[in-house]
């Protein structure tokens, strides 16, 4: 019967859902997405601006805080070329506080504090599964790119009054001059901003979500719109090795390097190529075979090695189901313990994990190095380092810095500063004698004996391993260790490199640096050169 069906013989059903797109958002509906989004916004319409965004309560909430508490006015924005599905955009505003609205500001003195402020951030747009639409993907960094979750902009009185740090000869640690301590300088406001005598000023600041972790951002000011007076906090930072540091991570990327004074656990410098993250005091990274150091402690105590005893170094191990093997496949037959340590073979140390108990390395990390205890009290925040219990595949890959074990330069500069000074000195930036505050100690010490075997371990890499290169020509008091830890979907491992020499130890990283000795240890050979 004709009329009964569509022209061209089809027939579609009266309830059939219609077609969700799918794919990459396309140029046209990036661009929607975007001006719709920075035109709302610019024009103050918070829940508009929130609308183009694939989490419109949580985006409406951050945008009307600009206004509420961080009270940015005349928001003018202008994006930038697009790179995929990226849009860059440059925010000019003017913050705009009246100190007599505050109960904690000049009450009743109607004095307007304003400054502008400009910066750059970006927005990256999304296609939305359940309807196919393109939206602004959410995210706190669009607002700033500094901002992470649960953090907020605020204006107001400064919750911490300034602090000015100097270094241990009185010498202001300005952050131009050291960009790495922008975060430590944060962190020692946070921690003595109260107690150092200083008045709090009005300021623009990130306010970061409440956090129990200790190694958490501290808040950080964006603009001072009326100065503060700074109190002052002394640390133990050189100025010389200060400098030499900022020079060495900067023309590197990615790296991150610490220096300590084994005598005394002072820290003498701390340096990032990342100034926004503190990789050498809160990174938490497998540290390779510089893990080798304390591994070796352990079988040296428990008489499963000796330096000069025929160790295995086969080219394969295998323990709780996983092959291991050394680089390149090598072996050393008939070799001596001190030859696979210098050679940093892998399964000399795979293979006597069948000997040890779960719990051994995490005991002697804790017992001997003070390491993953969560008590560290540097004066600013960081990551105690952690050697969890583990079995099988995994206690075994431990024993190389695999695994589950976490470090950063701090950890393995005061491994090998313990080494050296023969006893565990916790690593600090502020004397405990400004706020009375107890340092972590060891339950023990080495033996004198096990205590010279690892020096001499150490010395041996040092002088004829593969620690040769970066310690050459640094006298007979050294010792170091170079490390490569693989990381799942990087080309290239992060090169790890501890030592000290003489009243000094010094680790670095260097992510995605490929071997220790080549990419970490030029850092830590100039920091030795220099302190020396």
């Amino acid at each position: 019967m004709e009329g009964s069906g569509s022209r061209d013989g089809s027939s579609a059903s009266a309830d059939e859902k219609p077609r969700i797109r799918t794919g990459p958002p396309s140029a046209k509906e990036i661009r929607t997405a975007a001006d719709g989004f920075l035109t709302a916004w610019q024009q103050g319409d918070a829940a508009k601006a929130a609308a183009y965004t694939d989490d419109a309560a949580a985006a409406e909430k951050a945008l009307t805080g600009l206004t509420k508490d961080a009270h940015l006015t005349g928001v003018k924005l202008t994006p930038g070329q697009r790179t995929g599905t990226k849009v860059p955009f440059h925010v000019t505003s003017t913050v705009a506080y009246d100190p007599s609205a505050s109960d904690k500001g000049k009450a009743g003195t109607g004095e307007k504090l304003s400054k502008p402020l400009a910066y750059d951030s970006s927005l990256t747009a999304v296609r939305r599964k359940r309807d196919g639409k393109v939206l602004v993907g959410w995210q706190p960094s669009v607002l700033h790119p500094e901002l992470h979750d649960g953090d907020r902009l605020v204006t107001g009185e400064a919750g911490d009054p300034p602090v000015k740090a100097v270094d241990r000869d009185g010498g202001e640690l300005d952050v131009k001059k050291y960009p790495s301590l922008a975060t430590v300088v944060d962190g020692l406001r946070e921690k003595f901003g109260k107690t150092a005598g200083g008045t709090a000023g009005v300021e623009l600041r990130i306010v970061r979500k409440a956090s129990s972790k200790k190694n958490a951002q501290p808040d950080k000011t964006l603009l001072a719109l009326s100065e503060g007076t700074p109190g002052k906090v002394t640390t133990t930072l050189s100025p010389t090795l200060q400098a030499a540091a900022e020079k060495q991570v900067a023309s590197r990327k990615r790296a991150s390097v610490v220096v300590i004074r084994p005598s005394t656990g002072e820290i003498l410098a701390v340096a990032n190529s990342s100034p926004g993250f503190n990789t050498a005091f809160q990174g938490s990274l497998a540290p390779g075979s510089t893990m080798k150091v304390i591994t070796s402690s352990l079988l040296l105590e428990k008489g499963l090695a000796g330096v000069d005893k025929e160790h295995p170094c086969p080219k394969y191990f295998t323990y709780g189901h996983w092959k291991f093997q050394n680089d390149d496949k090598f072996q050393i037959k008939n070799g001596t313990f001190k030859a696979s340590f210098a050679r940093s073979c892998n399964t000399a140390f795979i293979s006597q994990a069948p000997k040890l108990d779960n719990d051994s390395l995490t005991k002697q990390a804790q017992q001997v190095f003070g390491l993953g205890m969560n008590n560290w009290a540097v004066g600013v925040s960081s990551f105690d380092g952690s050697v969890p219990v583990q079995s099988d595949a995994q206690m075994a890959a431990s024993l190389i810095g695999q695994g589950g074990v976490r470090m950063n330069p701090l950890n393995m500069a005061s491994v090998a500063a313990t080494v050296k000074n023969g006893t565990f000195h916790q690593p600090y930036l502020v004397s405990p004698d400004v706020d009375h505050r107890t340092l972590a100690k060891a339950s023990r010490s080495l033996s004198a004996k096990t205590l010279a075997d690892l020096r001499e371990l150490m010395h041996y890499t040092a002088v004829a391993g593969t620690a040769v290169e970066p310690m050459s020509g640094l006298g007979s008091d050294m010792g170091a260790k170079t490390g490569s830890a693989e990381v799942d979907g990087q080309k290239q491992p992060n090169g790890w490199f501890t030592a000290y020499r003489g009243d000094l130890a010094s680790a670095a990283v260097v992510q995605a640096g490929g071997h220790g000795g080549d990419s970490a240890g030029p850092v830590v050979r100039q920091m030795l050169l220099t302190g020396g």
